[in-house]
């Protein structure tokens, strides 16, 4: 994917897969694991997936290059994408090439983010994108290698190579892929992309610079207040991005706490509320330099504690995964926004 691959389709021999793998690993195309071959056939039938989507997609930073969709189809290829994964993966680039998502402050900053794409609608079902149990773990080609595409275009089309570019001091796991989809049916709130403003028969792409999940454990609270107040305490942390850039977060509530909840009268804004109310981290934790930085950022103390969020719609409630009582947290970088992409349908739905 060099910068002559954007106008022409590179002549590659014939090679075994160890030679194919040293091949791409010389490039800097990889991201460590072992990538599809994307013949000229392959990346053919990619691109009809997408037939008919002719929206332009922007400049991608940090190389500020208009991919051509071959470009992007050979990526998804790569990534073990099927075709009609392929709109989900357009869809999520759409959103990270929104201003406020702020991809090119999320790859050069030294934090750990790496994009998470959560899907709504139809196509979770149609394309098997897990839902439920272990939905941010392994097992599911679509979750698998729709988040792996993203990657990879913004590492090879972006020109957002790790250690060079991407200046994370750790990195995380989710920079190979975090991809799940919203558990709609196990769920007693409206779906995600309803609440904003969506069709319910809409698929949609959800993205948002962040961390992957912290998990939120409690097994021994029965009401739905002993449940937040677990979690406000659990979100309430000194350490965490949030804390100095003020931005959004998502809380994933497992199907068992959700229905705790909604038992109790809760509400998604309810619980925003609450949240936004308690989970406060008192000025003692706080060093007097962190003071000073989160002071000047624009996060003073409010009755010697600082808030974890800006405004309770800053704290993104969905439901997801299997039986068990965990709920997760997903911290973002700070310096971004949970932006909605509206999937168009693959070419054979």
């Amino acid at each position: 994917m060099s910068d002559a691959a954007e106008a022409e389709v590179l002549d590659i021999p014939e090679m075994d897969p160890d030679a194919w793998a040293e091949y791409v690993e010389a490039r800097g195309w990889t991201d460590g694991l072992p990538l599809v071959p994307p013949t000229e056939a392959a990346v053919a039938r990619m691109m009809e997936g997408a037939r008919g989507d002719n929206e332009p997609i922007p400049a991608i930073t940090p190389r500020l290059m208009i991919p051509t969709m071959r470009s992007l189809a050979a990526n998804a290829v790569m990534a073990g994408c099927k075709p009609a994964y392929f709109p989900v993966v357009l869809a999520a680039l759409r959103g990270v090439l929104v201003a406020d998502y702020n991809l090119h402050g999320s790859l050069a900053t030294t934090h750990s983010c790496a994009p998470m794409v959560m899907v709504n609608g139809p196509l979770r079902l149609a394309l098997n994108i897990n839902c439920g149990t272990n939905c941010f773990g392994q097992g599911w080609r679509a979750n698998a290698a729709i988040g792996r595409a993203l990657q990879l275009v913004l590492n090879n089309v972006g020109g957002a190579k790790p250690a060079i570019m991407d200046r994370s001091t750790f990195g995380s796991p989710a920079k190979y892929t975090f991809c799940f989809g919203e558990n709609e049916e196990d769920s007693p709130f409206p779906p995600y992309h309803v609440r904003h403003g969506f069709a319910a028969d809409e698929s949609v792409a959800t993205v948002i610079s962040a961390e992957p999940n912290h998990n939120l454990n409690d097994h021994g609270s029965t009401t739905g207040l002993d449940l937040l107040t677990t979690f406000a305490g659990a979100i309430a942390s000194p350490a965490a991005n949030t804390m100095s850039a003020k931005g959004p977060f998502f809380i994933i509530f497992g199907p068992e706490h959700a229905a705790t909840l909604a038992r109790d009268k809760w509400t998604v804004e309810s619980i925003q509320q609450f949240l936004y109310d308690n989970a406060r981290v008192p000025v003692a934790q706080i060093s007097k330099e962190n003071r000073f930085r989160f002071e000047v950022g624009g996060n003073p103390p409010e009755n010697d504690a600082y808030k974890v969020a800006p405004t309770p719609d800053d704290i993104h409630v969905a439901v997801a995964g299997g039986p068990g009582k965990h709920s997760a947290w997903i911290p973002s970088f700070g310096g971004t926004a949970a932006i909605s992409i509206r999937v168009k349908p693959p070419a054979a739905a």
